[in-house]
C-alpha cells in the first residue's frame, strides 16, 4: 500500500488531527449489549455487522467511543468486506457512568485481557489509549495472545506517557486538545465526587488545567497509583514492546502533537520482531484523513496480509 502522505490542502499534525476527528465519517448501524463486569461494575459493547466474517475489536482512545470518525470508518471499511466489528466502550464512556469508584486509563491491561477473551475476536485494534492499552497488554500476555488474536494494530499510541504528558501539558497542545479533553473528564470526576465515590474537593476537580493535575488527583488514586508519574511510568506500552509475539502494527506520525517524533524514536527503539513499525512524516493524531479512509485500510491490509 502507498505510504500515508497528508494532502497538500491540510498542512501540519494539527490541522491533520481536526479535520480528521470532526471531518465527514459514515454511519454506522450499532447493536448495543450491555455486559456486567467480574467487579460488579458494567461495560456497554457496540457491535455491527453479522454472519460468519472476522471480528474486529476496536479500543477506542481518550474519551472516544463508537461514535468517533475512527471507529465509524474503520467499522465502515470491515463491514465492506463482511467482517464484524465491535466497539467496546471503556467504563464511563458509552453515555452512562459507571457504578464503582473507578474509571479506566492508559495501562487497563486487566480489562482489555477481560473484554477480548470475551469478545473472542480475529483482530484487535487500538487507537490513542486505545492503542497502548492494547500494547501493554500484547506485551504483557506474550506468545499467549496469539491464542487470543492474530494480528493487531495501535495508531498514535503514546508510548511514553511521562513524554506525551510533556508535550501536551504545554501550550498550545494544552489550548487545543487538553482543554477539550478535561471538559468532560472533570465533569465525570465532579459527578463521582457528588456520589461519594471519589474523596475530592469539587472546586479543586474544576480549577484543573493539565493532564498531570488531572492524573496526580483523580486518575492515579482511583486506580492504584501513587501519583501522576507512577502511573505513567507504569502504565506505558514502550517497555512492552520487546516482549511482543502477535503480529502487530505499530503506526504513528512523526508530526503527531501528542508525541514527539525524537520520544517516539526512543519508545521504540527495543521493540520485538513481531512489530512492525510505520512512521510517516505526516498524519497528525488519529489523523491519516483525505485519502480515501486511508487509515482504516491500511488496518485491513495489515489484518488479511498471510
Amino acid at each position: 500500500m502507498t505510504p500515508y502522505r497528508a494532502p497538500w490542502w491540510l498542512p501540519g499534525g494539527h490541522l491533520q488531527t481536526l479535520y480528521a476527528a470532526l471531518g465527514p465519517a459514515p454511519r454506522v448501524a450499532w447493536r448495543r449489549e450491555r455486559w456486567e463486569t467480574p467487579d460488579g461494575d458494567f461495560v456497554d459493547v457496540d457491535f455491527a455487522g453479522d454472519g460468519a466474517g472476522p471480528l474486529v475489536a476496536l479500543f477506542h482512545g481518550l474519551e472516544g467511543g463508537s461514535s468517533s470518525a475512527y471507529a465509524r470508518r474503520l467499522a465502515a471499511a470491515s463491514l465492506a468486506r463482511g467482517w464484524r466489528f465491535a466497539v467496546p466502550h471503556f467504563r464511563g464512556c458509552s453515555g452512562a457512568p459507571n457504578r464503582l469508584p473507578r474509571a479506566y486509563h492508559s495501562g487497563d491491561s486487566e480489562e482489555i485481557d477481560w473484554m477480548l477473551r470475551r469478545l473472542r475476536p480475529a483482530y484487535a485494534a487500538g487507537v490513542s489509549l486505545g492503542g497502548n492499552a492494547l500494547l501493554k497488554w500484547l506485551g504483557e500476555r506474550g506468545r499467549e495472545a496469539g491464542d487470543v488474536v492474530a494480528r493487531a494494530a495501535a495508531v498514535s499510541a503514546p508510548l511514553s506517557l511521562t513524554a506525551s504528558a510533556r508535550v501536551l501539558d504545554r501550550g498550545l497542545n494544552r489550548r487545543l486538545y487538553v482543554r477539550h479533553f478535561l471538559l468532560t473528564m472533570k465533569a465525570k470526576a465532579i459527578a463521582k465526587s457528588t456520589l461519594g465515590q471519589l474523596a475530592l474537593d469539587r472546586g479543586r476537580i474544576a480549577r484543573m488545567r493539565t493532564f498531570r493535575e488531572f492524573d496526580d488527583l483523580v486518575t492515579a488514586p482511583l486506580h492504584g497509583f501513587r501519583d501522576a508519574t507512577d502511573y505513567w511510568a507504569r502504565a506505558s506500552s514502550a517497555p512492552w514492546l520487546a516482549r511482543i509475539r502477535v503480529p502487530t502494527l505499530v503506526l504513528n506520525a512523526r508530526n503527531d502533537p501528542f508525541l514527539a517524533a525524537q520520544d517516539l524514536a526512543a519508545a521504540t527503539r527495543d521493540s520485538s520482531p513481531d512489530v512492525v513499525l510505520e512512521f510517516p512524516a505526516t498524519g497528525g493524531h488519529a489523523g491519516f484523513a483525505g485519502r480515501g479512509h486511508w487509515l482504516a485500510r491500511r488496518i485491513l491490509e495489515f489484518f488479511s496480509a498471510p
